[in-house]
């Protein structure tokens, strides 16, 4: 199958610290190489990949100072998809909508994976008008603001098999990783640690908007004995540091999409303690992969808990659920279908001889 992976710029593929979607767009891509497809990745010129990369020339763009607006860069990428169209059996994006008026006109079948949040009510009018793009979720819970975008599969992210190895939780620590910002909650975290009196290791970006909030809030609680800022790590580091902590402590406070740390700890057969909110239900399972809670009282005493998890049943889960080549294979599923699925105009053209 000829294929084109189409990723945001803001950072490489694969991205060399934090970013979620080009590393599910990498992760994929190699994927689907490896299964003998055709694949072409359109993205940054920093990217590494062994597919075939066409970029508008730019590096990832959120490494560029000189970068004030992205968007430029972004419609130099799309015009060059545009001139390679015929190229493609498919078209897969995953840089929310900024294509869909050219897409729509398209011929080439083609999908978008939405990989943000979703409840923000000014995408709804967004989503009525274009409901005939196809769109993959990342989890049923990502769908519930927008009813009537036009829903094809949901696909959970996916990670290589050996990517993370399993390891045995002897650090004695708890671990967090994300941002810095309020719906992450590493307050909450922290507290969990202090109150059940095991070491917590923070590795988290600071991200420019979230700065005052850092020094407001996050930065005095790190002075504390149980408390270890180690700054952002980028994937060559999370082996160790998810491999060795007794878990990871996920207690966000927002409707989160998917949570790819989740599936980090979990290929590390590191289990997860997580509030009950967005996605987490439908990546977690309750005392298999992690203990899921809904108050602090829950978290304290589901802490003390954790510790004893069976983290080979954790690994196992990971590999029968979120590996690359179950994401991939079901990608390629929906692929199938679309391509399948003939114009409407050349429906009414059969329909007519015969």
């Amino acid at each position: 199958m000829r294929i084109a992976q189409v990723s945001p710029l803001y950072e490489s593929v694969p991205p060399q610290l934090y970013g979620g979607t080009e590393r599910i767009v990498s992760y994929l891509t190699e994927e689907l190489v490896k299964q003998g497809h055709d694949v072409t990745l359109f993205a940054s010129a920093d990217s590494i990949t062994s597919a075939r990369l066409i970029t508008p020339g730019c590096n990832s763009l959120r490494l560029m100072k000189e970068c004030i607006d992205p968007m430029p860069h972004h419609h130099v990428m799309l015009e060059q998809l545009q001139r390679e169209l015929d190229n493609f059996d498919i078209v897969h994006y995953h840089i929310d909508y900024i294509h869909f008026a050219m897409a729509r006109r398209n011929r080439v079948p083609n999908v978008t994976t939405l990989h943000g949040r979703l409840d923000i009510p000014d995408l709804q009018p967004l989503y009525r008008e274009y409901n005939d793009i196809p769109v993959v979720s990342i989890s049923y819970n990502q769908r519930l603001p927008l009813p009537d975008a036009n829903w094809k599969n949901t696909v959970y992210h996916g990670l290589p098999n050996d990517l993370y190895s399993y390891k045995e939780g002897k650090g004695n620590y708890f671990a967090f990783i994300g941002r810095f910002s309020p719906e992450k909650r590493a307050d909450r975290a922290i507290e969990i640690a202090k109150a059940v009196g095991i070491p917590i290791k923070l590795a988290a970006k600071v991200a420019d908007a979230d700065k005052k909030y850092f020094e407001r809030e996050i930065k005095p609680l790190l002075d504390h004995p149980l408390v270890e800022y180690i700054g952002e790590i980028g994937e060559k580091d999370k082996n160790e540091f998810l491999g060795n902590a007794l878990a990871l402590l996920f207690p966000i406070d927002w409707p989160e999409p998917f949570g790819l740390v989740m599936i980090e700890a979990m290929a590390c057969g590191t289990p997860v303690l997580a509030w009950k909110k967005g996605s987490v239900p439908e990546v977690l399972e309750q005392g298999v992969s992690g203990i899921l809670v809904e108050s602090m009282e829950e978290a304290i005493e589901g802490a003390k808990q954790i510790v004893n998890m069976d983290r080979r049943r954790v690994r196992e889960t990971f590999e029968q659920r979120f590996t690359a080549g179950v994401m991939a294979n079901n990608y390629l599923e929906l692929y199938e279908e679309l391509i399948n699925v003939k114009p409407i105009d050349e429906i009414k053209y059969l329909n007519f001889n015969l």
